[in-house]
């Protein structure tokens, strides 16, 4: 238990450093829809695929929590997370970018009154000791769909193989063109093999949640 209240108190530290600009920024989801041209091309394409470091469908955003794609695109700015596509985009984005298109995205998508389950579905074989292992629901909620911090990603219904990659992105930290510096990430990835951060990533991927993507055409 002491364990998995660390891990959590970690990570709140480690997100209110990360998102500190966003507490005085707010963002105009309005605004946001004339400023995700650079998004559209792949976030906007039901199983668009990228090719770095390998094969995966990017990551549903649609539904996700504002303050969390604003940590992540923050951390591309800073150069905590290294891909190098979306490094290049991030950077290119004021703060009030990051907080009007993250406002957009968390409420692109959204229906109103959805009811989402309180807990994620029992998981099956090794599983079970796998999110013990991690403390996953610690901070990403017993349902997967609502983090205890909105800074915290949602991952119910996310791609799995986004999902894998992602995980082992943490695995590398700053040693390569695709990892992800995060302290608390990193231990937590680093206690597994490939294969268990795929059963993980398979087991999240199957859940119930609000993350899709919504098809959007480039020309409007």
């Amino acid at each position: 238990m002491k364990k998995f209240v660390s891990i959590a108190l970690a990570l709140a530290i480690t997100s209110a450093t990360a998102v500190s600009f966003a507490q005085d920024i707010k963002g105009d989801a309005s605004a946001g829809a004339k400023k995700i041209a650079m998004c559209i091309g792949c976030h906007g394409i039901v199983g668009y695929q990228a090719s770095f470091p390998e094969v995966y469908k990017v990551p549903k955003i649609s539904g996700q929590g504002a303050k969390y794609i604003a940590s992540a695109l923050s951390a591309y700015k800073k150069g905590e997370r290294k891909h190098p596509t979306m490094r290049s985009i991030a950077e290119s984005l004021s703060e009030q970018d990051i907080a009007d298109v993250s406002a957009y995205y968390e409420a692109h998508g959204k229906v109103e009154g959805a009811a989402l389950p309180e807990k994620a579905a029992e998981p099956k074989g090794n599983v079970a000791a796998l999110l013990t292992k991690g403390a996953c629901a610690s901070c990403h909620g017993e349902n997967f769909a609502k983090p205890i911090d909105p800074s915290y990603p949602k991952l119910a219904g996310q791609n799995a193989d986004y999902l894998f990659v992602a995980l082992k992105s943490y695995k590398v930290e700053g040693t390569s063109t695709w990892g992800r510096s995060n302290g608390v990430m990193g231990g937590v990835a680093k206690q597994f093999s490939n294969t268990e951060l795929k059963e993980l990533a398979n087991y999240m991927a199957a859940q119930q949640g609000d993350l899709k993507t919504v098809p959007q055409s480039k020309f409007r």
